[in-house]
């Protein structure tokens, strides 16, 4: 069985592919038509620009006489294919898009020395670029890779699921949303009082005293944590056997097993797919539809949501939680999308594009309702629904969506808003429209709000961590009065 680790991308597939059919003296309509696929679908497949299905590659092993595994190897095959593949995938990156810069044609015709100098140009910028970040680079690569092997899962974690189910069981909970008092016999089953108190120090949100089993959370306020999640979370590192994270991805997986382990019991899986499959039946799936069934908040629902669709209803996603300013906190995606990113291929404290869904929900008159629309993107079209989510910690959106292809399952796919996104092209919405620029060379000087989230690097700009069209636009709109 190939290791999700280690499998393959779609280049390297492509590129081995191009190896084996040339080897053989074989050519694209050849082998197309020998394994039931046009020659135009052979020629994206050799390029990675499109994803062959299992089914498609075991066809075109078949016509080329070799095996599955072949087509599969992880390892290009040849110096010339690595470097080839390096600039590929260094071209397609968002940081290399930004900078304006045309493409190299990469072909045969292109010498191998000019590769080796290009591909050592693209890992010299990307080095430079990531000492210029303003966060600790081991940060973001070790939350992108965390985000990589939750893609490989579909986010859905089996074992996670089964212990949830089991502790469920242990307190005969039979249905329906998980209470206050559920949680306490939890916490006995697992031997642990729970104990509210006004002085937890502030820099944490519980306190779990192993040597007396005791569990300290804050004293329940309105409009802040639920402090279920809470309890739920300090019992999960209990019950998953976490201990002291050696390293700062251990920690970053830790935090993700505690939340996983603590919507798998507030949304069970044993009702909640049954309510979501009929909800498929009638298509009529509604993020809304989880919350209040379950009494969580819409992000929790919608988190529960990704863990779920992919394995029990088939249908790719992702998810955003975007402060106010649009840039991201949270994020999930299956289904192709593309976040914006930096070199280290982290996507936290990215500049969303202010076409998207996740952005476009702050501008509507009546915050209070959910928000849908269809986006065309570089990566394909996509319906979202978010809503707006007020916090002590400010104002953010959390969104799902999903591709085109499955809107006919989702509640509100009849409405008419439509957007479009060319991002990350910095002409989308990054850089401020020339004449306006022009007009204001020289004459703003905003000062930025210090972005404090953990991960973030701070988006390029000339005051870094500004939205440069945002501010000029505010000058714009005061300088007629």
């Amino acid at each position: 069985m190939t290791d999700l680790a280690t499998a393959p991308d779609s280049i390297t597939i492509g590129r081995q592919l191009r190896h084996v059919r040339r080897a053989a003296g074989r050519t694209l309509d050849d082998v197309a038509g020998a394994a039931g696929i046009s020659g135009s679908a052979l020629s994206l497949l050799e390029n990675g620009k499109r994803e062959a299905k299992l089914s498609t590659l075991v066809a075109l092993a078949s016509a080329l006489g070799t095996d599955l595994s072949e087509l599969l190897a992880a390892r290009p095959p040849s110096r010339r294919a690595a470097l080839e593949i390096s600039l590929e995938k260094a071209q397609r990156a968002d940081s290399f898009q930004s900078l304006g810069v045309p493409a190299v044609k990469i072909g045969p015709r292109l010498p191998t020395e000019a590769l080796e100098a290009l591909v050592g140009m693209h890992e010299a910028l990307a080095t430079v670029q990531a000492e210029r970040a303003a966060t600790p680079e081991h940060a973001r690569r070790a939350n992108a890779a965390l985000r990589d092997r939750m893609r490989a899962a579909n986010n859905y974690f089996p074992d996670i699921e089964a212990q949830a189910a089991g502790l469920l069981g242990a307190i005969d909970h039979r249905g329906g949303p998980i209470t206050r008092t559920a949680v306490d016999k939890l916490a006995q089953h697992l031997g642990f009082s729970l104990v509210h108190t006004t002085e937890l120090p502030e820099s944490t949100r519980s306190v779990t005293d192993l040597a007396h089993r005791r569990i300290y959370l804050p004293q329940p306020v309105v409009g802040q944590s639920d402090s279920r999640w809470l309890a739920l979370q300090a019992l999960g590192h209990v019950v998953l056997g976490h201990e002291v994270p050696a390293d700062y991805a251990e920690f970053l997986s830790q935090r993700v097993e505690i939340n996983y382990f603590s919507a798998a019991l507030l949304v069970p899986e044993a009702s909640a797919v049954p309510l979501l499959t009929r909800a498929k039946a009638a298509k009529d799936i509604a993020i809304e539809d989880l919350r209040d069934a379950y009494a969580v908040s819409y992000e929790t629902a919608a988190h529960r949501f990704t863990n779920l669709a992919t394995r029990h209803l088939d249908l790719p996603v992702h998810f955003m939680r975007i402060s106010e300013a649009g840039l991201i906190y949270k994020a999930y995606e299956n289904d192709g999308v593309r976040f914006p990113s930096d070199t280290t291929g982290a996507i936290e404290g990215q500049r969303v594009c202010r076409h998207w869904t996740a952005r476009v929900v702050f501008d509507q008159p009546d915050l209070s309702n959910a928000y849908q629309q269809y986006t065309d993107t570089k990566s394909g079209t996509y319906w979202c629904t978010a809503v707006v989510d007020r916090t002590s910690n400010g104002t953010f959106s959390v969104s799902v969506g999903v591709p085109y292809a499955q809107v006919k399952w989702m509640r509100g796919r009849e409405t008419t808003a439509r957007s479009a996104s060319r991002c990350p092209d910095p002409t989308c919405c990054a850089q401020p429209p020339a004449e306006l620029a022009r007009r204001w060379e020289g004459q703003a000087w905003p000062s930025a709000r210090v972005h404090s989230h953990l991960l973030a690097a701070m988006p390029p700009g000339v005051f870094p961590g500004v939205d440069d069209t945002e501010v000029l636009n505010f000058l714009e709109a005061r300088s007629e009065h």
